[in-house]
């Protein structure tokens, strides 16, 4: 897994059921690892995010679109979903992906990637920042909400556009690394 890629990725949805609701944004940090040092160094290759043009906006949870920011302007030269996934899978091929709640996203992510009849290319290991901040901070009394605004909080990291799907996935990455640190 140390020589693997790592793809920081981020979902936005126009709700919370993949069965109902439509995957309208992915955000990517792809970061190569380099463990030879005496601490694990992390280096940007590429970042992007794909917008997709929802086709079922009218089953859209309001509160969703306004949470993540949907504005139908902004979506105007919006892929696809094949589009999308395409790029998605090329770029992230063999990649570890690692995401804060990594449940939700792989499940949308999925759902996309079957909809749209492309392989999903990315590595079978995934990482999941909840739990790897469950599991090194769980005993301190001062830490009781594992979200990613919370622990941005607790590490001084700005997420200035939180829950937009690039922002997200920096903001993960910026987590990653402090969490590798203790």
């Amino acid at each position: 897994m140390k020589k693997h890629v790592l793809a920081f990725i981020d979902t936005e949805s126009t709700g919370l059921d993949p069965d109902r609701h439509e995957l309208i944004s992915v955000g990517v940090v792809l970061v190569s690892q380099d463990w030879t040092k005496e601490h694990p160094v992390f280096e940007t290759t590429e970042e992007f995010e794909l917008k997709i043009k929802p086709e079922r906006i009218k089953d859209a949870d309001p509160v969703s679109l306004r949470v993540n920011k949907y504005d139908p302007a902004d979506w105007v030269f919006a892929y696809s979903l094949p589009e999308a996934m395409k790029i998605l899978s090329n770029k992230t091929k063999d990649a570890i992906m690692v995401s804060h709640n990594i449940a939700f996203d792989y499940m949308f992510l999925e759902k996309a990637f079957r909809s749209a009849g492309v392989e999903n290319k990315m590595h079978y290991h995934k990482l999941d920042t909840i739990s790897i901040a469950f599991a090194k901070l769980h005993g301190r009394e001062d830490i009781n909400h594992f979200s990613l605004r919370s622990l941005c909080e607790e590490f001084g990291i700005e997420n200035k556009n939180a829950h937009t799907a690039l922002s997200d996935a920096r903001a993960t990455f910026e987590l990653y690394k402090k969490l590798m640190e203790l």
